[in-house]
């Protein structure tokens, strides 16, 4: 039997989890919020893959949001409202890169079954999977040059340049574009595209058979010999990065804007 991870009341259905057959679903879902994730989430998410490193039924582990609008669209950023200093940017790239370094070490696979928008936290979560697909209208990305003003922590460029490159990184995060579709699987984002969301649940669940039915310790070995060539640097090496972005006007102006659905006056200070 697999391992089972009672139910969190405090989530409210925010993310939802099921295993059948092998296959351990997370379902981002939020769809009336784009799929946006709240601290919570991303905490349940790094138990979830906790757990299934040593759940023995568990062969493979599918993401997906709810609807056919997003994946999801990055951190709810309501949440920054209650930032007040530079302990709380530092807590919150901090909380990130250790979510995020659960799922990439999580011993079992993990396929990313994207529609719609994947961008910020999301495209983030995407990006240490092992495996992304996603539909025509996928977009992908990480806007925060236009929107919020803040920065992504090292780990997480060092992760990002590790799967597409430097020149495409810095191209992505200067111009603040998403990438189409086609775009992201010729750099790699995506390895494989699919017409819709329908199209996409039925081709995930085939993929997730697929691994699931293949030697597990040859997985396991070849994930893991990947993780260990990407050095990157640690946390603290790129705090002032952070303190740089998240404690400025401009960080504040960012959020302002975003929430009053207007356009940010940025000073770069």
């Amino acid at each position: 039997m697999s391992a089972q991870i009672a139910p969190d009341p405090s989530a409210d259905n925010d993310l939802l989890y099921a295993v059948d057959d092998g296959i351990a679903r997370i379902t981002f879902n939020r769809p009336q919020a784009r799929n946006a994730l709240t601290f919570r989430m991303y905490e349940r998410m790094a138990e979830i893959c906790a757990a299934a490193s040593d759940d023995p039924e568990i062969k493979v582990v599918l993401l997906t949001g709810a609807g056919d609008k997003a994946f999801a669209a990055g951190t709810d950023i309501s949440q920054f409202r209650a930032f007040k200093g530079p302990e709380d940017a530092l807590e919150y790239e901090g909380r990130i890169d250790r979510v995020l370094g659960i799922l990439e070490s999580c011993r079992k696979p993990t396929i990313a079954a994207i529609a719609g928008a994947c961008t910020g936290g999301g495209a983030g979560i995407a990006a240490c999977c092992d495996i992304r697909i996603g539909t025509a209208s996928t977009r992908f990305g990480f806007p925060i040059a236009r929107t919020l003003g803040n920065c992504l922590a090292v780990s997480n460029i060092a992760r990002l340049t590790a799967l597409i490159g430097p020149a495409r990184v810095k191209d992505l995060i200067f111009t603040a574009r998403l990438v189409d579709a086609q775009e992201a699987l010729a750099v790699g984002l995506l390895s494989e595209v699919v017409p819709d969301a329908e199209a996409l649940a039925v081709r995930a669940t085939e993929l997730a058979r697929t691994v699931a039915g293949n030697a597990p310790l040859t997985l396991q070995a070849t994930k893991e010999a990947i993780r260990r060539l990407g050095h990157r640097m640690t946390r603290e090496e790129g705090h002032d990065l952070i303190l740089m972005c998240y404690t400025s006007q401009d960080f504040r102006e960012g959020m302002d804007a975003f929430l009053n659905k207007r356009a940010p006056r940025w000073r770069g200070v």
